[in-house]
């Protein structure tokens, strides 16, 4: 069985990347550790996927379970949706993973994608969806910047 990435993984940068005809695309190098890596994909509400290792995954679980603005039914639902909709996947000898159809077309990933470090997850965007929602969100990030004194 492969081995999944440790708690202490850090993803930080931004790729572009290309979706082959099959639906593989190569992870950035630095993010893993060779073949036989083994991420999990989840399609995000705001049209991108999120690959995590098994630690992120729980985190997202207890997220759910601690939330105090969630009913007992709630939480039940939510994580049997997030758990249903995670798909497994484990990187190739060229570091690729083979993305999930219905999760591509969730997320309009065709051609060039982008992969961006999010801390503990990773992001995956279609090319044009990310470069919208980045320039919407230029704004957004210097007002963040200036109020944390970057």
């Amino acid at each position: 069985m492969g081995q999944e990435p440790t708690s202490e993984a850090l993803y930080a940068g931004t790729f572009e990347r290309s979706l082959d005809a099959k639906k593989r695309v190569s992870i950035p190098s630095a993010w893993v550790s060779g073949e036989g890596e083994v991420f999990h994909v989840v399609p995000h509400p705001d049209g991108y996927l999120m690959v995590m290792g098994r630690d992120e995954l729980a985190r997202w679980e207890r997220k759910f379970q601690e939330s105090a603005t969630l009913s007992a039914v709630q939480k039940r639902i939510a994580i049997r949706k997030f758990y249903g909709d995670a798909h497994a996947v484990t990187t190739d000898k060229q570091g690729r993973i083979l993305l999930p159809d219905k999760h591509c077309a969730k997320a309009g990933l065709t051609g060039d994608v982008v992969f961006i470090g999010a801390q503990s997850r990773i992001e995956i965007w279609s090319a044009e969806r990310y470069e919208a929602v980045a320039s919407d969100n230029a704004s957004t990030f210097q007002i963040a910047a200036e109020a944390v004194g970057l």
